[in-house]
């Protein structure tokens, strides 16, 4: 039987041009240009390859927002990729992948957080090894169920004809992976996560990695549009800041790319470029019963059935 042909070129053709559609869209948005940030490792580094950074702060819409293209090569795996998959020391690999964070100034957008990744393993006289990963989630500081609704029922149509087994399972593994552990608490209401999948070949696996790129704009832009002009204070910033607090420990102690990345020489900037501008951390705060803030611990921040 002939292997089936991986195609990474086309996967990079794919990413590189839903990151630009991305940036077109949110520049008009916005209101400001994105900049623009090729780099590349140099010859002498533990990773090579390179990428291209689009990167926004202080905008109109975004106070940050980064939509980060990769597609690094090496010649070994860090500890903390090939210890679960010893089947890939010693191996060739290529990782490609796009990454976005928007973090919004109004209070009322949530932060949203896009990742779309490929990766590949050759070895000598060996099938090449690869698999796809990604998802999309949805961090509010004042929920709405309009807008959980919304975003997770865009998700599930994106998913419905790849079977009706994958947006439930990909929820799933959304709300177990965004979870903050010391704290006993979710980042955000979810929305899809998946890894290491390549079940029903590249083809197949590759037109679901692209239906789930392709639904990040129908997710993500309607809410914004609704929430962008909703009056606030000093109260919402605040709470605004403390909670994005909980982005950053899950970004820094939990995230797999974050850790792979920094693990393996890559762009330290373009790593964490998913960090929010202004963060506050309180000791021991708690919300004042019957409050908004106060509604998005008891209402939204449990995984729910959304779509």
């Amino acid at each position: 039987m002939t292997p089936e042909f991986i195609d990474s070129q086309s996967v990079r053709e794919y990413l590189l041009g839903l990151q630009q559609r991305i940036v077109d869209k949110f520049e008009k948005l916005d209101g400001r240009p994105f900049g623009h940030d090729v780099w590349e490792k140099p010859a002498d580094a533990q990773l090579g390859g390179g990428g291209l950074t689009r990167i926004i702060e202080n905008g109109n819409l975004l106070e940050r927002g980064g939509v980060g293209f990769s597609h690094v090569v090496g010649k070994a795996l860090p500890p903390s990729a090939s210890a679960q998959r010893p089947e890939l020391a010693g191996r060739n690999f290529e990782a490609l992948g796009v990454s976005l964070v928007f973090h919004p100034r109004n209070p009322h957008v949530p932060t949203v957080h896009m990742n779309v990744r490929f990766f590949i393993a050759k070895g000598k006289d060996q099938p090449d090894i690869f698999w796809f990963g990604g998802g999309t989630d949805l961090t509010p500081y004042y929920g709405y169920e309009e807008d959980a609704h919304h975003f997770h029922a865009t998700c599930k149509r994106a998913l419905e004809p790849f079977g009706a087994d994958k947006y439930p399972r990909f929820k799933k593994w959304c709300d177990e992976y965004f979870y903050l552990k010391h704290r006993d608490e979710p980042r955000g209401i979810g929305g899809v996560f998946f890894d290491d999948f390549h079940e029903p070949g590249f083809a197949r696996s590759f037109a679901m990695q692209r239906a789930i790129g392709d639904a990040f704009l129908d997710a993500y832009v309607p809410i914004v549009e609704r929430r962008r002009d909703v009056p606030y204070g000093e109260r919402e910033r605040e709470f605004q800041a403390y909670r994005r607090g909980r982005y950053v420990e899950f970004n820094l102690v939990f995230d797999r790319g974050t850790l792979f990345g920094l693990q393996s020489g890559g762009r330290t900037e373009s790593i964490l470029m998913s960090l929010p501008p202004v963060v506050h951390w309180k000791y021991d705060w708690q919300p004042e019963p019957g409050t908004p803030e106060a509604r998005l611990y008891s209402d939204f921040l449990r995984p729910r059935e959304w779509a």
